[in-house]
């Protein structure tokens, strides 16, 4: 859709007020709450309705509405200032980049498989997904010479819908590409950009779209085309839908169609980074180009090596995507011969043995051929080491090439607009700027507690109210009667467990002697409450069981009205729980969480972490600032694990955590709680955020490579 038929669907919009397009057609608003604000103001409800989408919005508000602000000094004022903010921000030649690098001249290209940009987005299904939507908006605001490629998947992610029965429902809905800041990409030369890739006995087109993430640009391709068939169509329709067979065209698709974009687009990277193996048949691509240049193959292998970065996220082996010989037949029966090698010299370029037999594995393909490799956590390095130390005979465990950088959080998009005015009023104006600082937050120690106290629990008065608004919506979709018992109560102390329903993450610990917890919630003087929420893989049905245990234990006596399961898992539920609950519960099974960043998001906001040391939260926990679960090490017997750390968490939550929160002074402020907080926050704030994560991938990945 061009520019101008864009413009058409829109309702008129008043000259003065002319410049919310603009702002509308760049996700800079999704970490500026000013701006979204502006809409929200408009019409509320409108708002809401159409899930915080400002291009929807400006296609469907009514022109009154939009008259109306032009007539509102408050509104117009704050309106001049969100776009002298976001004129400042895309016009700024004094960036991070710029001022540290001022000659450099190379460039980044990062592929990832989906992208958490915002919710009104949905092509993101849990953690790879917002970091990589993260990584974007970091990118932007350093100033970073990168662009992202990436799906649109017109159907997104499944929307999760509970049954009566606590079972997990699979809802898609084809997303109307005129409702979403998107706008055909072009060629140097004005022509909209479609890519050709070869599948047995055909060949797909995809279309690439252009979204603007700041100053960033993210490219994403869609299969819903003329002149492709019914079931090509649907290739890239939903993120992780279909059989292998489906998987390994889309990822040929996402590697070899992007890179062959960029190509149209005259834009020539000096890195590439894989965010995971989704996208590694890039190398392959970039292979094929030097081959057919004349370049021999092995040295073109050596070639595309040095300039390729691959990131792992994951120590589970099934989430380490490996296809059957059969299947890489099928797909790639012509393309060695276009590398000018055998069937037997590509297999074994990313051969690896699997249970079922010999597979071509995504992720021995992207190690093989990337120069710089990273895990997603310092424990996650070690773990990847021992799981790849077979690719690289004849070393030494610490020898492995494989190195870490820790996952962060873009700040902007996950702190809650009342703890942004405290630090602004506590750190100074200019804290986002230096937020990466260890210094800069001390002065959080000196800072006033009966202020933090009242900050806090009005983002959790905020919170009860998103919630209890989630659950009767619910119940009227079901024909429910009224809920008759009350619905979390602010003054409780609140704990929050969000996350893919991976059966790994058990999600369900809590439980494990379930008398004992009704014990603990139920106490006159220290009462404590949960809030679940998160989905499982349509396909992962002990997941959905998890779910549906968890949300029955949610209908019992003794846990009905302290424990409630919030449906459809999302980014918008994401910022609810982590900036309004009290403390944020993690119970992997160690050490199978690569990273885990929803508890970073928590502590940004003051959210102490209750959790298992795994992924990120050994090198953050120091007893100051939350609690650690369990012991630093791993189990034989899986049942013992469970047991040990079941009982240890009881233990916390009923003679620390509680005690903490509930020991006040006169004026009903924790001194002991708010200490913890503040611990939290300065101890994490600035070391786990995407700000120091990509001056890393910067500094320690992309330049070396790039220089190489």
């Amino acid at each position: 859709m061009s520019a101008t038929s864009a413009d058409l669907l829109f309702t008129p919009i008043p000259a003065r007020i002319a410049r919310l397009r603009d702002i509308a057609y760049n996700y800079w608003w999704a970490w500026n709450p000013e701006a979204t604000d502006l809409y929200r103001r408009i019409d509320p409800h409108l708002w809401e309705a159409i899930y915080h989408n400002p291009v929807q919005f400006l296609r469907n508000v009514r022109q009154r509405n939009l008259v109306a602000m032009t007539n509102d000094a408050a509104w117009l004022a704050d309106y001049d200032a969100v776009v002298a903010s976001f004129d400042a921000y895309m016009t700024d030649k004094n960036t991070w980049f710029k001022r540290t690098y001022p000659n450099e001249k190379s460039s980044i290209a990062y592929f990832s498989a989906e992208f958490g940009i915002h919710e009104s987005l949905p092509i993101y299904s849990g953690g790879l997904g917002i970091l990589a939507g993260d990584h974007v908006k970091e990118a932007s605001d350093l100033d970073l010479p990168f662009v992202a490629v990436g799906f649109i998947y017109p159907q997104g992610y499944f929307r999760q819908r509970l049954d009566h029965s606590g079972w997990q429902e699979a809802i898609y809905s084809k997303m109307n590409f005129a409702d979403i800041p998107a706008r055909p990409a072009l060629t140097p030369s004005g022509d909209e950009v479609v890519v050709e890739v070869e599948l047995p006995g055909r060949t797909i087109y995809a279309k690439v779209y252009h979204l603007q993430v700041g100053r960033v640009t993210l490219y994403l391709m869609d299969t819903d085309i003329h002149p492709n068939s019914h079931s090509d169509r649907e290739l890239s329709a939903r993120l992780y839908g279909g059989d292998h067979d489906m998987r390994v065209a889309q990822e040929l698709v996402l590697g070899i169609g992007g890179v062959r974009a960029l190509r149209q687009m005259g834009i020539s990277p000096s890195v590439w980074h894989m965010n995971e193996g989704h996208s590694a048949f890039l190398v392959l691509e970039l292979a094929r180009e030097l081959v057919a240049k004349g370049v021999p193959f092995m040295q073109a292998f050596d070639m595309v090596r040095d300039q390729a970065v691959f990131t792992t996220h994951t120590p589970v082996p099934a989430g380490n995507d490996a296809f059957s010989l059969d299947l890489i037949d099928k797909y790639f029966g012509r393309f060695w011969d276009q590398l000018g090698i055998s069937r037997d010299e590509f297999m074994n370029i990313a051969m690896q043995q699997q249970s079922w037999g010999p597979s071509f594995a995504m992720t021995v393909l992207a190690l093989r051929l990337s120069e710089m490799h990273n895990g997603v956590s310092k424990l996650h390095g070690h773990v990847a080491r021992t799981m790849w130390q077979w690719l690289y005979p004849g070393k030494e465990l610490d020898q492995v090439p494989i190195t870490s950088v820790t996952n962060g959080i873009h700040s902007a998009s996950w702190l809650a607009p009342g703890m942004k005015k405290l630090y602004n009023d506590v750190l100074g104006a200019d804290w986002y700027d230096r937020l990466d600082d260890p210094k800069l937050w001390e002065a959080l120690q000196q800072s006033d507690d009966a202020r933090f106290w009242k900050t806090r629990l009005e983002l959790k008065q905020a919170l009860v109210y998103f919630v209890r608004e989630r659950l009767a919506q619910r119940h009227t979709r079901l024909g429910f009667p009224p809920v008759t018992w009350p619905i979390l109560d602010e003054s409780q102390l609140t704990i929050g467990f969000a996350r893919r329903f991976a059966t790994y993450k058990r999600a369900t610990l809590l439980f494990r002697d379930a008398e004992r917890l009704k014990y603990i919630l139920n106490r006159q003087d220290q009462p404590i409450q949960l809030v679940f929420a998160g989905k499982a893989h349509p396909a992962d049905e002990p997941g959905k069981h998890f779910i549906q245990d968890v949300y029955r234990r949610s209908q019992e006596p003794g846990f009905a009205g302290k424990i409630v399961f919030l449906e459809e898992y999302d980014m918008c539920v994401a910022r609810a729980l982590v900036q309004g609950v009290d403390v944020w519960l993690n119970t992997p099974r160690r050490p199978y969480e690569a990273s885990g960043t929803s508890g970073q998001k928590a502590s940004l906001n003051g959210i102490p972490n209750l959790s298992i040391l795994d992924g990120w939260w050994p090198e953050a926990y120091d007893g100051t600032n939350g609690w650690a679960v369990g012991e630093e090490r791993e189990y034989d017997n899986l049942d013992e694990q469970d047991w040990n750390d079941a009982q240890h968490l009881y233990h916390l939550l009923e003679n620390e955590v509680a005690p903490a929160y509930y020991d006040r002074d006169a004026n009903g402020v924790s001194a002991r709680w708010v200490a913890i907080a503040k611990a939290a926050i300065m101890t994490c704030a600035p070391q786990f955020s995407t700000r120091r994560m990509l001056k890393e991938y910067v500094n320690r990945l992309y330049l070396p490579v790039a220089r190489s």
